[in-house]
């Protein structure tokens, strides 16, 4: 099989992983950085190129898209979708995964136990949001956070008032959530490969900090999840159409909170702490699923 990963850099862990594991498997494999992609739109004959090269005998594709580049990352996915090439996940639950205020609203409506959240425009409703969540302490989150990054822990009613004055004269877009006190700092990262988890692990934040990423000096473990954790977690990820992700959770008195569901999970964290291969499971995957054509939505949406 001919593979290709959509990867700005070839050095980074999760993408040397899955090429080890590709080739491992007898697979050919290609790192692809999306961005020096260029597309040609024309009647029935989609193409695509990289570095004046036309890219058409890919049987599969692995988006590993960047955050900051999800636009033109899912762009690029969009197309080899309507050329025919497997993509292990598709362009639209990428962007449906990524836009934080229409996931939670996708998760809410099928019933998936996520913080309460409340998201507003008005000024006039600030004191109505914060109350919406429970009062502070709450979570402030800018809807382009990533990593831990943008989030922030207000622990009184006036700071969470500052807080949101501050964003809105920044024109910047955010949610109001429910703080998961009894979480204590800790959350529960698990690899999600089509329906199921294969591996899970707790992140712990460290003392002092609310946010268990290991980018901020967190510490993680090998968990045992529970059953509820392991179906809520399986359930999250198909209701955002990914066939891989990262499934974050808050264990809360009332069960599991979804944090978030992320389309390119980091594998250096989970493999290094758990011992499993997961690049290889996800090789697996697409051997068992690749098939021309085989992508449910073609390019649409």
């Amino acid at each position: 099989m001919n593979i290709g990963i959509l990867s700005r850099d070839t050095t980074l862990y999760s993408t040397r992983r899955l090429v080890e594991a590709a080739e491992s498997r007898g697979h050919s494999v290609r790192v692809i950085d999306h961005l020096l992609c260029y597309m040609s739109l024309a009647p029935g004959r989609p193409a695509i190129y990289y570095k004046s090269e036309s890219l058409h005998d890919f049987d599969a594709v692995i988006p590993r898209i960047g955050a900051s580049v999800t636009f033109y990352g899912t762009a690029v996915v969009r197309q080899f979708e309507m050329m025919g090439v497997y993509s292990v996940n598709e362009s639209v639950a990428i962007s449906r995964s990524r836009d934080k205020l229409r996931s939670l609203q996708l998760l809410a409506r099928k019933g998936v136990g996520i913080p309460v959240t409340g998201f507003a425009h008005s000024t006039k409703s600030t004191n109505e949001l914060i109350e919406v969540v429970g009062g502070a302490p709450l979570i402030l989150k800018l809807l382009e956070s990533t990593q831990g990054k943008g989030v922030i822990l207000a622990e009184t009613h006036k700071a969470a008032e500052s807080t949101i004055e501050a964003f809105r004269s920044l024109k910047s877009k955010f949610l109001v959530q429910h703080f998961v006190a009894e979480s204590g700092g800790a959350d529960i990262r698990c690899i999600v490969v089509g329906d199921r988890v294969v591996a899970s692990m707790i992140r712990q934040g460290k003392t002092g900090e609310f946010r268990s990423n290991l980018h901020r000096g967190g510490s993680a473990s090998k968990v045992k999840i529970a059953p509820e954790e392991r179906a809520t977690a399986v359930r999250a990820a198909k209701i955002m159409g990914l066939n891989v992700s990262g499934v974050d959770l808050l264990r809360s008195d009332e069960g599991p909170k979804v944090l978030e569901v992320n389309s390119s999970p980091g594998l250096e964290g989970i493999e290094n702490t758990t011992g499993i291969a997961v690049a290889e499971k996800i090789i697996s995957f697409i051997e068992k699923n690749a098939r021309e054509g085989r992508t449910k939505t073609r390019g649409r949406g």
